[in-house]
């Protein structure tokens, strides 16, 4: 019996009574793991920037319950980049690295509250940017469709985030859910993008709902269903009650496993956290990395340079201000605090765990900087 697995080795196995495949299976996914943890040490030394989140604005349109930026808040309006700020950010980047390798990930807020939004991003286009948007997409109209397509677009996710009322209640705003199911409608029949997402934030208002949801996304011929489980961050943290249990983690990880065996369209996890080798690759075709500042960065709405904007926002983790620093020299120069794979170390329960190298402490939006440790820790929820 042949196995290949992704990494373009082939393994041997003997078949006889009494072999446990899922323990084989375990084993290649170990290996896969060492392999991973070995090119996140080359790249902690070599960064090379592959997705580059521009925060657009802290205005919305909506008030989530789980928002990791606190979008909406009026006190946040303030401090926006100009057109022309941006704009010549985005021009020394393609002078300076290879624009056709970096894709740039428009997020807010709510991205297309800002009017200048279809220039800047054919003008990215122009240098040679791929670029994708996260929206609630209860702005977009057929006017709006053609305009994203003009720009350039050539992805985009829109939340759902349970049916009609629960999604309203979760999103702050009576209506929201026909406008954005229409916007994915839209944009489906435009048949322009390569990638049409919805995303869904599970909590404890909506985790019943998601075979009703499975249903409705089915019917919408979606490319992708994304799902993560809401986190200790942002808004959330004012909403605990919404945070699910035990046994709704394991039920949510089922759920996905099980979809992605049989969908026509793709469901998979985010890529937030790590769920033990158990459950690696079963819910997302990929094994798990925390890859923000080595890979990943960012342009907050106000010029920081920073990594994920999920991350907790603490003054000496921002890197430094495209007003005032050349981001490439920043990229290039700083980041150290994030490409440290000795964080976990910090945390003795990490530093004691066996997995330690392949989950490095968890993702960074859910580190605890004050106490040194992982506010959530999926493997020993899922795993024990």
């Amino acid at each position: 019996m042949y196995i290949y697995d992704n990494i373009g080795l082939v393994i041997i196995i003997y078949e006889f009574n009494g072999v446990n495949m899922n323990y084989i299976k375990n084993i290649i996914k170990y290996g896969e793991a060492e392999t991973i943890y070995e090119k996140k040490k080359y790249k902690s030394q070599n960064p090379n920037l592959r997705i580059l989140f521009w925060e657009t604005t802290l205005r919305c349109n909506a008030l989530c319950k789980h928002c990791g930026s606190r979008a909406g808040e009026k006190n946040k309006y303030n401090d926006e980049l100009t057109t022309d700020e941006i704009k010549q950010c985005f021009k020394t980047i393609s002078q300076k690295m290879d624009s056709s390798k970096i894709f740039l990930n428009i997020t807010g807020g709510e991205p297309l509250l800002r009017e200048d939004l279809f220039d800047v991003m054919k003008y990215a286009k122009n240098l040679g940017f791929g670029w994708s948007m996260t929206t609630n997409g209860t702005l977009i109209d057929s006017n709006m469709v053609a305009k994203l397509k003009e720009a350039g677009l050539t992805s985009v996710s829109i939340s759902i985030d349970g049916t009609e009322h629960t999604h309203d209640e979760f999103r702050g705003v009576k209506g929201y859910y026909n406008k954005s199911i229409n916007a994915i409608k839209l944009l489906r029949d435009a048949n322009f993008l390569d990638v049409l997402q919805i995303t869904t934030v599970v909590n404890k208002n909506n985790i019943n709902e998601l075979e009703d949801l499975y249903k409705i996304i089915s019917d919408l011929h979606v490319d992708s269903w994304r799902i993560m489980n809401i986190d200790p961050i942002g808004r959330a943290r004012d909403n605990k009650d919404l945070e699910l249990d035990k046994d709704e983690y394991k039920y949510l990880i089922h759920f996905i496993e099980q979809k992605r065996k049989k969908s026509k369209f793709d469901v998979t996890s985010a890529c937030t956290h790590y769920f033990g080798i158990k459950h690696e690759k079963e819910t997302r075709c990929y094994m798990f990395q925390c890859i923000a500042g080595t890979e990943v960065g960012s342009i907050l709405y106000n010029g920081d340079i920073f990594v994920c904007p999920n991350v907790e926002r603490r003054p000496e983790l921002i890197q430094g201000n495209i007003r005032k620093d050349d981001f490439c020299d920043i990229w290039k120069n700083k980041f150290e605090i994030f490409r440290d794979l000795d964080r976990y170390k910090k945390c003795k329960e990490c530093n004691e765990c066996e997995d330690a190298k392949y989950c490095l402490g968890e993702s960074l939006h859910t580190w605890n900087f004050d106490e040194n440790k992982p506010n959530i820790c999926m493997n020993k929820i899922l795993n024990t």
